[in-house]
């Protein structure tokens, strides 16, 4: 696929997830392997999505602008444009790539976490 065709596909996955057709792992796993910084950015932003788990089901305000915010970068995708500078500007400390090896072993979900938070 080229860049386009995975942000469409990229931004159909997150809105997937924000109406749980898939959870966010699921979605995770099918992310096309890229160095396309809006493509990264989304994936990062899926990663706080669950991350953040606890804090929407606590605070519906955060919950309902988080959402918005995901569906706003899956409508860009979609439409097959480059995320905002200033959105992909927020997740440059975690860009990395995307993981890929999502294995069921303790062993690699230790070490993919470990990645997240600069061990």
């Amino acid at each position: 696929m080229n860049n386009r065709q995975n942000r469409e596909f990229v931004g159909r996955l997150i809105i997937a997830v924000l109406t749980e057709q898939i959870n966010v792992r699921e979605a995770i796993k099918k992310f096309p392997e890229t160095t396309d910084r809006s493509i990264e950015c989304a994936y990062h932003a899926l990663v706080h999505y669950e991350a953040d788990e606890d804090m929407r089901r606590m605070d519906i305000e955060y919950r309902d602008a988080q959402d918005e915010y995901l569906e706003t970068i899956a409508q860009t995708l979609i439409q097959g444009k480059d995320l905002p500078k200033n959105i992909i500007d927020e997740y440059k400390p975690y860009y990395r790539g995307i993981a890929h090896l999502w294995k069921e072993d303790a062993r690699s979900i230790w070490n993919e976490f470990k990645r997240f938070i600069n061990i």
